[in-house]
């Protein structure tokens, strides 16, 4: 049995297709089957049931599966070991992030990460946050960009800021006209029984923590529009389609033509703790603890703001 023999068949469990697998592996279709062919020889037993459309595990292909992906995984952790011994700079670090979360943060945390380390490579994975969850704790991610609370058993994290979350509502609203001078008055959540809201779709972790919040101030949001886009729902609250609960740091650059008012939340002010998420037991590389203290010190600049 070979090493490759291990990588090849984990790809093509990924991809449940052997030109896609052969592909990302960057071989010829044909030695990938001969490879296979070969390992389930020395085996004696089928990995994969083949048919004209698709590849599936059998049951002792699921099992090779489970403990190959194991040993590859000790295999690179101990090369970022050795690597981080004989202090070399290059590097490669694979960041799950949260579509919407990241594309706010990310930008201010990469050109500093970059600057400071030139020659590690930074392979960016975007999912849902019960996605990267399961992408973390199966190695397919070093790190993941999350909010707490966890639902998978099996990563730790380190806590990287505190981030508040406002009310959007249309301009015109009631509560938007609420002022003292030109500073708009806090919103206690109970306000928002009767609104109509428009939250994000199931799977994304801001929509369970606007559910939430909902539920603790006594009443089921009535929610007439859902999306998997955070500015998206920005710009319908302001034409007047409902009101929505957004992170400081999202609210803070919208920069769609159609902007809500935003309003704060009465104390003690709703919040949501930012992590980055990894495997228990995981070794952490120089490259990847770099890229958390980056990340640590960017919101904590961010949040000063």
């Amino acid at each position: 049995m070979e090493f490759r023999q291990l990588q090849y068949t984990l790809q093509i469990a990924a991809e449940k297709n052997f030109s896609r697998a052969a592909e990302k592996l960057h071989i010829a279709q044909p030695s990938l089957s001969q490879q296979l062919s070969k390992l389930e020889k020395e085996l004696g037993v089928l990995l994969f049931q083949r048919n004209t459309s698709t590849v599936e595990l059998t049951h002792a292909g699921a099992s090779f599966v489970e403990k190959a992906k194991k040993i590859v995984d000790a295999v690179e952790q101990l090369r970022q070991e050795m690597d981080d011994i004989s202090q070399l700079r290059k590097g490669k670090v694979v960041v799950g992030s949260m579509p919407i979360t990241g594309s706010h943060l990310l930008p201010h945390v990469l050109p500093v990460f970059k600057k400071a380390h030139p020659d590690i490579e930074i392979v960016l994975v975007e999912d849902s946050s019960m996605n990267l969850e399961k992408k973390t704790a199966s190695g397919d991610t070093d790190l993941s960009l999350l909010s707490l609370p966890l639902v998978e058993p099996t990563l730790s994290y380190v806590p990287i800021g505190e981030e508040w979350i406002d009310l959007a509502v249309p301009p015109g609203h009631s509560l938007a006209l609420r002022k003292i001078g030109d500073q708009p008055q806090p919103v206690h959540m109970e306000e928002l029984k009767d609104e109509p809201f428009v939250v994000l779709k199931k799977g994304q972790g801001f929509r369970k923590l606007t559910m939430d919040l909902c539920h603790q101030a006594g009443f089921e949001p009535h929610v007439v529009f859902e999306s998997t886009n955070m500015e998206t729902l920005q710009s319908l609250v302001a034409t007047g389609m409902g009101v929505t609960l957004v992170p400081r740091f999202i609210a803070r650059a919208a920069s769609s033509e159609f902007v809500p008012a935003l309003l704060p939340l009465a104390k003690p002010t709703p919040s949501r703790t930012l992590a980055i998420a990894y495997r228990n037991g995981r070794y952490l590389s120089k490259a990847a603890e770099a890229f958390i203290d980056t990340f640590r010190e960017t919101v904590k600049q961010l949040s000063q703001k």
